[in-house]
């Protein structure tokens, strides 16, 4: 059984930090098992990295259907509940298109807040990394390599520029 170590290099600049990565790569450290740390947003594209994919679209676009049959049903549904004929008309369109054009974004913004709080998994009771070199603006790479690995991937590390590599331990907060 081989053990899991966590290394925690710290880098002051993006493009030493996307160069480890592919370095990482090179060395057998799968994508999986490093995480970025940044106090600033960093794309997947900056660092070479495949982009993650969210389920916010999908509960955005359930939620835009689930509006729109709400509003067909106000406003088609309705009438046909309690029919009022005024003027030979039964159904005006405006009226309606206003009526399943605000569902349909009620129902979306509704639906895209609460994807984006579960795709956060938010709240997140498990013990997190904190590291105060983060917030002076330095980027981190929370590597997660065999026992075996550790020695070469310091190394590595220390080649591309990194300002620390050390052991990491997760804290609770």
């Amino acid at each position: 059984m081989t053990e899991k170590n966590l290394l925690l290099a710290i880098f002051e600049d993006i493009d030493p930090a996307a160069h480890a990565v592919d370095k990482l790569r090179e060395l057998g450290v799968t994508d999986e098992h490093v995480t970025v740390i940044s106090g600033t947003p960093i794309t997947e594209a900056m660092l070479g990295r495949k982009p993650q994919w969210s389920n916010v679209t999908r509960f955005a676009l359930g939620g835009a259907f689930v509006g729109l049959c709400i509003g067909i049903f106000l406003a088609y549904g309705t009438p046909n509940l309690y029919p009022i004929t005024v003027g030979g008309r039964w159904i005006g369109v405006p009226p309606t298109i206003v009526v399943m054009f605000e569902m349909t974004m009620l129902l979306m913004l509704i639906s895209t807040f609460i994807g984006v709080f579960l795709d956060s998994r938010f709240p997140n009771y498990t013990p997190t990394e904190y590291v105060p070199e983060i917030s002076d603006g330095r980027i981190g790479l929370l590597i997660e390599c065999a026992g075996e690995l550790e020695k070469s991937v310091e190394a590595a590390m220390k080649a591309m520029g990194a300002e620390s590599v050390k052991r990491a331990q997760a804290e609770a907060l």
